[in-house]
C-alpha cells in the first residue's frame, strides 16, 4: 500500500506539486493556527465565569485535533516526501526555510502538548479531540499539589513563548512564500496550490520564468 501511495504521489512531485493530501495537511492546519490565534485573543477578552471555562474547552479541544493532524502529517512527510522545487536550490535561503519548517513543527507539537498539560494539571472537564473523540488526561493526579501548580506555571510559561514564535513566524513564512512567487517568479507556492486545471496529467514540470539579464553599466 505504501508503494502504491509513493506511485500515486509521485506524478504529482514530477510537477513539483504538493499531493492532494499533503496541500490539504498545509491548509487545514494554517486555518486552524489562525482561528486558535483568535480565539486565544477571544478567551482574553472574555470575562471571567462559565463562558471563559468553555472558550477555554474549545481551545483545548481543537488543540487536541491539532496535535493528531500534526502527527498525522509528520507521519505522511516521512512516507511521502515532498517534491524538489526551486526554493530548495537558494544557498542560505534553502537552510532558513529548513529550520523555520522545523519551528513550526516544535510549534505544532509544543502548542498542544502544553495546553494538554495545563488542563491535566487543574483537572477541568473531560478532553476530547475535536469536541467529539474521549481523550484521557495526563498523569498528574498521583502528584502533589504543589508539584502540580509547578507544571501549570511552566506549561503556561512555555505555551506563551511558543505563541509569540508562531506569531513571528507567520508573517516571515507568508512574506517569503510571496516572494518567491511574484518576485523570484519560483514554483514554490503553486507547489502548494490545487491543480485546478489538470496541470499535472498535461506536459513538463514547470519551469520559472527566467529574469531579464542587467543592463551593462556604461563605461563598464
Amino acid at each position: 500500500m505504501i508503494e502504491a501511495l509513493q506511485a500515486w504521489a509521485a506524478r504529482y512531485a514530477a510537477d513539483r506539486r504538493y499531493s492532494p493530501v499533503g496541500q490539504t495537511f498545509h491548509w487545514v492546519m494554517a486555518g486552524l493556527v489562525l482561528f486558535q490565534l483568535w480565539w486565544g485573543w477571544h478567551m482574553s477578552r472574555t470575562p471571567a465565569g462559565g463562558d471563559k471555562l468553555e472558550a477555554f474547552r474549545t481551545h483545548a479541544e481543537i488543540g487536541l485535533l491539532m496535535l493528531v493532524l500534526a502527527a498525522m502529517r509528520a507521519l505522511w512527510r516521512l512516507v511521502i516526501p515532498g517534491p524538489i522545487n526551486d526554493a530548495d536550490r537558494l544557498g542560505w535561503q534553502t537552510i532558513a526555510a529548513y529550520v523555520t519548517h522545523i519551528l513550526f513543527y516544535l510549534c505544532f507539537f509544543g502548542l498542544p502538548l502544553s495546553g494538554w498539560a495545563m488542563w491535566s494539571a487543574v483537572e477541568g472537564e473531560p478532553l476530547k479531540i475535536a469536541g467529539l473523540i474521549p481523550f484521557p488526561y495526563m498523569p498528574f493526579d498521583t502528584l502533589t499539589p504543589a508539584v502540580q501548580w509547578w507544571i501549570l506555571d511552566w506549561a503556561e510559561g512555555i505555551h506563551a513563548l511558543l505563541v509569540i514564535l508562531l506569531v513571528a513566524m507567520i508573517p516571515i513564512h507568508v512574506g517569503a512564500a510571496l516572494k518567491h512567487h511574484f518576485w523570484d517568479r519560483h514554483d514554490v507556492l503553486r507547489g502548494m496550490l490545487p491543480d485546478l486545471e489538470g496541470e499535472t496529467d498535461k506536459g513538463p514540470p514547470h519551469k520559472p520564468k527566467p529574469r531579464a539579464p542587467r543592463k551593462a553599466k556604461a563605461g563598464g
